[in-house]
């Protein structure tokens, strides 16, 4: 397969609605990472999805749509506490899941109940679901596994060949993706942090769940209701390992590896830069935005460096960001954290 590279002015965006309106698949920019998108009611199209990207079939996707008022219409009647949520944080980096409806195949949902639905706020975004003039099924525009795509040379880099067009809209604001949250329950459940935050929901819901596959491996046999819940995620090639504690036991330790690479905090990159071979900064260590921001890009550059090891410095815990970036690290991780002398 040829793919089309597609410019973000008005011919880039019209080839792009029509290639997903007759079935293609595209990668679409949006403010936390590039999508792969494909018709949310066309089955086919759904399936191809999958198949690009490597993904297990049990890992649902997530409904995008071009306004607020289209999610009344898409699913049916929607509860007061999402109305509220949509009225907050539409558009924008927020997805709610929802009862399914009888027009969205089960391809998109893996066969569950309910699906995810948001609403980008990057105007590309919006203008291509308009252009397609369907409602777009859309996970990360990355081989499966792999650290999502947060520009286009990431998504060309992964899909070349495998997908219809990539529409360059430059770099993603967000840097990771959308927080996921469930309304089907009695007390909403927050099923994966994002660019909104769990401090940001609670001031317009009271209070929210937070499910066990944020912040751990999810119980085995347990189904997935989100991405990203289940399977190891936007890991690079090289293991990675989180390491705590002080930063004068952390470059001890990260010395006695050969061909090492290290994510840290500014604060820490003079003491740590001797240490192993490569050191990359993603923000300062009260700066989870720019974490966020930088993480995706950070973990693919290790890649291009051939390093056989890679360990990560992670904020302390909290309710805002921060929980984002520990969640993305500790799934690239597999969990592996290694503790070391006290801070």
């Amino acid at each position: 397969m040829k793919t089309e590279y597609l410019r973000n002015d008005a011919a880039g965006i019209s080839r792009a609605g029509e290639i997903l309106h007759h079935g293609g698949l595209v990668g679409i920019p949006t403010e936390t990472v590039y999508g792969l998108a494909a018709n949310a009611f066309d089955a086919e199209a759904v399936k191809n999805i999958f198949v690009a990207k490597g993904r297990p079939q049990d890992n649902p996707l997530i409904v995008h749509i071009a306004s607020p008022e289209d999610l009344e219409p898409l699913v049916g009647q929607v509860s007061e506490a999402a109305k509220k949520l949509a009225d907050a944080f539409w558009p924008g980096p927020l997805t709610m899941i929802v009862p399914k409806p009888d027009s969205i195949p089960n391809e998109v949902s893996a066969g569950l109940s309910t699906i995810g639905v948001r609403c980008p706020s990057h105007p590309d975004a919006r203008a291509i679901i308009r252009a397609s003039g369907v409602p777009l099924a859309a996970p990360s525009a990355n081989r499966s596994g792999r650290p999502s795509p947060t520009d286009f040379d990431h998504v060309r880099e992964d899909l070349d060949g495998r997908v219809d067009a990539i529409l360059d809209g430059g770099v993603c604001t967000v840097g990771v993706e959308s927080t996921v949250i469930d309304m089907t329950e009695e007390l909403p459940v927050l099923l994966r942090p994002g660019g909104i935050t769990l401090r940001q929901l609670r001031d317009v819901l009271g209070e929210v769940e937070v499910d066990e596959a944020v912040t751990r491996a999810l119980t085995p046999g347990r189904r997935v209701r989100a991405p990203g819940m289940k399977y190891r995620h936007y890991a690079p090639k090289a293991p990675v390992t989180i390491l705590d504690g002080d930063v004068l036991a952390v470059a001890e330790y990260v010395g006695r590896i050969p061909n090492a690479a290290i994510l840290c905090f500014a604060e820490e990159a003079e003491a740590l830069r001797g240490c192993c071979k490569h050191l990359e900064v993603y923000g300062g260590k009260a700066d989870a935005e720019a974490m966020a921001h930088a993480l995706f890009a950070a973990l693919r550059k290790f890649d291009t460096l051939a390093v056989d090891a890679i360990f990560a410095r992670v904020p302390n815990a909290g309710d805002g960001m921060e929980l984002a970036v520990i969640n993305r690290l500790e799934k690239a991780a597999g969990f592996e954290r290694v503790t070391l002398g006290g801070e």
